[in-house]
């Protein structure tokens, strides 16, 4: 999922329409949706005040983590969470089942597994 992806899907999931978030951010709503159509991408404190706003990590909205409170191990390096984004990536085009496409709920949970596979297999010893 994409940054813009995410931040779309956190706001559908808290009934917000792209004006109301906008207001709550104290943005621009055309702000707001080249966020959600990745034709932007958020400044720091802008990402850190999304952050802030839906109670998640920057680096579950980076795509560093699956998990909205999750991050990375302290062990992770850099490498470490560009192999998880590449791992998830790797993988998103066969989030379906029976033919048919899981729908957002599912997908963040087959996210959360694959990530916590990923980081039991990448432990460094």
């Amino acid at each position: 999922m994409t940054l813009g992806q995410t931040i779309s899907s956190l706001r559908e999931r808290r009934g917000l329409s792209q004006v109301q978030l906008a207001k709550k951010l104290n943005i621009g709503t055309s702000t707001l949706g080249m966020w959600e159509t990745d034709k932007r991408k958020p400044n720091p404190d802008a990402l850190v005040s999304l952050a802030n706003y839906f109670d998640v990590s920057t680096d579950y909205l980076l795509g560093n983590t699956a998990s909205g409170k999750g991050s990375a191990p302290e062990w992770a390096t850099e490498q470490d969470k560009k192999d998880l984004r590449k791992f998830l990536e790797d993988n998103a085009n066969s989030m379906t089942y029976g033919g048919e496409e899981l729908t957002n709920e599912e997908r963040q949970q087959l996210r959360v597994a694959m990530e916590t596979i990923f980081w039991k297999r990448h432990k460094h010893d």
